[in-house]
């Protein structure tokens, strides 16, 4: 059970979030029942895997976060909204037309908000905004930057887009490097740049995303490595792997085609030049002793909306404690 007086102590702690896909949209919206206080929590999503389908912008992991803050995501598949319909998705295989990609009736209606405004001149950031003011989201959502940025993954089947890796070639394919491409000539999210500066940041939290595919690409985007070695709010990040298996989707199949260990010391490994601090699975407690940063053992696993929040807590807790420490050593 979650502490009440624990939990009030971090309403109004002032928090960024770096996450994309199914575990960060989770931890996100555990985050956002825990800070409660107005533009304390800014989460930034991973946009590299967005791409044009049937002339729509399609943005999955803004998506995900935004359906979960909203509590209309559906938890069953862990992707789109709940209370989904196929009608256009059937309509459209009997056209002969793609529909290798699944859009739910009401999903489409995000994307054709969206695609409506981006067409109309609003950024993807003044799109994100709107669209979370009137879905009632107290959390500054934002996309990791207004230009197009695009995870391009080199597989054993030769040079794959992302969403042709993952979806259509269901992530079998070997990879073998990954490009984000255009990420070093895009502009960072002015949000992202400025909270990575602020000085009454009390904690940035990597959450348990697919490191290559979620996170990597925000840390690609010029300048963003950089400022987060600057950081001076300590910096966790909450392993996706429990175990030494993702608990969804290919993390540790890629790790270990790009022969990064598939444990919490291949997680460390992959943020080791900036964080400060990394959260773990009970399964992988005896990892701990080879991480090369401070660790905390908790459950990570997020079944339920109050897991998401236990591990929020925990995640904060353990900020706190390694802010403590910096400030006593200096």
């Amino acid at each position: 059970m979650t502490d009440n007086r624990s939990s009030s102590l971090h309403s109004s702690k002032r928090v960024l979030a770096l996450c994309g896909g199914v575990g960060g949209a989770k931890l996100a919206q555990g985050l956002n029942e825990l800070i409660t206080a107005p533009d304390s929590l800014t989460i930034v999503v991973n946009t590299g895997d967005d791409f044009e389908h049937l002339g729509l912008n399609i943005c999955p992991d803004l998506d995900s976060v935004v359906y979960a803050l909203a509590n209309k995501n559906d938890t069953t598949r862990g992707w789109g909204r709940a209370d989904e319909t196929w009608h256009c998705l059937e309509a459209l295989k009997e056209l002969g037309a793609q529909s290798w990609f699944a859009l739910g009736d009401r999903d489409l209606a995000m994307h054709l908000e969206r695609s409506h405004r981006l067409r109309s001149g609003q950024t993807l950031s003044e799109v994100t905004a709107l669209i979370s003011k009137q879905l009632g989201i107290r959390a500054h959502v934002v996309p990791m930057s207004n230009n197009p940025v695009r995870t391009v993954l080199h597989t054993d089947e030769g040079e794959l887009a992302f969403q042709d890796y993952f979806v259509r070639k269901a992530g079998k394919p070997k990879v073998e490097s990954i490009a984000y491409t255009s990420a070093d000539t895009a502009t960072p999210q002015a949000d992202l740049m400025a909270r990575l500066t602020d000085p009454d940041l009390d904690a940035i939290v990597i959450c348990p995303s697919n490191p290559q595919l979620s996170i990597e690409p925000i840390l690609a985007l010029n300048g963003v490595r950089e400022a987060l070695r600057r950081a001076s709010a300590p910096i966790v990040a909450v392993s996706p792997l429990i175990g030494g298996k993702a608990v969804k989707g290919p993390a540790a199949k890629i790790m270990q085609e790009l022969e990064i260990p598939v444990d919490s010391t291949g997680i460390a490994q992959v943020y080791l030049d900036f964080i400060n601090g990394l959260v773990i699975d009970r399964a992988d407690e005896l990892d701990a002793a080879y991480v090369s940063v401070p660790t905390v053992v908790t459950r990570t696993l997020m079944k339920s909306p109050e897991d998401a929040l236990n591990l929020a807590q925990a995640t904060l807790e353990f900020a706190g404690q390694l802010r403590l420490e910096a400030t006593q050593t200096k």
